[in-house]
């Protein structure tokens, strides 16, 4: 099989991690006779340096033409620390987003048994946790009409949803959710706000209506946090809106004891966007310490984006193997000696 893959290595230790990725998606490739053609472009401080926007049009025009979006990292210090800056990397982000369509973001959170001693939480609480967040990314508080009164002391957000809003991400969950352990969650406030019970009526009538294999859950999203933190592993999918799942995604990030690990994915009706939750961690930029692996399970989400769902399986019990072997970066393993190469090498090694 034959996909086009636009790469935007972006900034700080992006190119670096995105440069591990590629090297595994090779090895993927290689022994399961696929052909990726990659497209390199700027995004972000880069690319404002250049040309001074952070998503140049021919950087849009490659992504709009690719089968899928592989994204490093984004941000700078130059532009963090200026509050008068009118243009800044992030924008950029927000603005692929926009003009992909990409209302549906992905986060995985699972354990690794190599890492649980690492987790805040005890490991018999953690052990076996396997679930993935589905958060609506374009509707919602965030974007609702914004009201400010004429004497600044009073101010309000509207949060909306359209039936169409919250079944287009919907048919994506419960689709996921028949793909794993068949378990799919809607968290809400459904008990208080308007907009939550939209969510969950459309919800339960699609759930009626079309997959009514898959077992369906309620929580409120106050009880959802209190739950992720006593028993992580019960859940399977978890779908939310904007809000709710900005807050508790980041609750999750934490779970696994490194936010190194976490791949994510901004998905619409026809492209795709891969990507690792961190930052672009500038002052570990050209050092050889960043570690690749969450940009490596990005990676792999975009397999399973393409129906290569046994390489995608490859990649990740390569990872695993590396994490129980010890061969990971320092920010995992302070004791052991790797460099973001050796990382990459190893699990590119472990495919092929």
């Amino acid at each position: 099989m034959k996909k086009n893959i636009s790469v935007l290595p972006g900034d700080g230790i992006g190119p670096e991690i995105i440069q591990e990725a590629v090297k595994v998606l090779d090895a993927v490739a290689k022994a399961y006779d696929h052909e990726f053609d990659y497209t390199y472009a700027d995004m972000g401080a880069i690319a404002i340096d250049k040309t001074g926007s952070p998503l140049p049009e021919a950087t849009l025009k490659a992504s709009l033409e690719s089968d899928a979006v592989l994204f490093g990292a984004i941000g700078d210090p130059k532009y963090d620390n200026d509050p008068n800056a009118k243009v800044r990397p992030e924008q950029g982000l927000l603005a692929i987003r926009k003009a992909l369509g990409l209302f549906c973001n992905i986060r995985p959170v699972k354990t690794f048994d190599a890492l649980l001693h690492q987790s805040p939480l005890k490991e018999a609480r953690v052990k076996g946790t396997d679930f993935e967040m589905y958060r609506e990314l374009t509707g919602g508080i965030y974007f609702g009409e914004k009201k400010l009164s004429d004497d600044k002391n009073t101010a309000s957000d509207l949060c909306q949803y359209t039936k169409a809003e919250i079944e287009r991400i919907a048919h994506k969950a419960f689709a996921a959710a028949r793909k794993r352990r068949n378990v799919l969650t809607l968290v809400d406030k459904a008990n208080v706000l308007e907009s939550s019970r939209l969510w969950r009526r459309v919800v339960t009538a699609m759930h009626q209506e079309i997959y009514s294999d898959v077992e369906l859950r309620y929580l409120f999203v106050d009880n959802a946090a209190m739950q992720m933190i006593l028993a992580p592993n019960q859940f399977d999918v978890m779908l939310t809106s904007n809000l709710f799942g900005d807050i508790i995604s980041d609750e999750g990030s934490v779970i696994g004891g490194s936010i190194g690990l976490l791949p994510s994915a901004s998905v619409g009706e026809t492209h795709a966007l891969f990507e690792p939750i961190h930052g672009s961690f500038p002052q570990g930029a050209g050092k050889g310490i960043a570690n690749p692996i969450a940009m490596i399970l990005s990676a792999a989400m975009m397999l399973t984006h393409f129906d290569m769902d046994k390489e995608a399986t490859a990649v990740r019990a390569a990872v695993d193997l590396a994490l129980a072997k010890g061969v990971c970066t320092p920010e995992v393993f302070p004791e052991n000696n790797y460099a973001t190469s050796d990382v990459g090498d190893f699990i590119a090694n472990n495919i092929a």
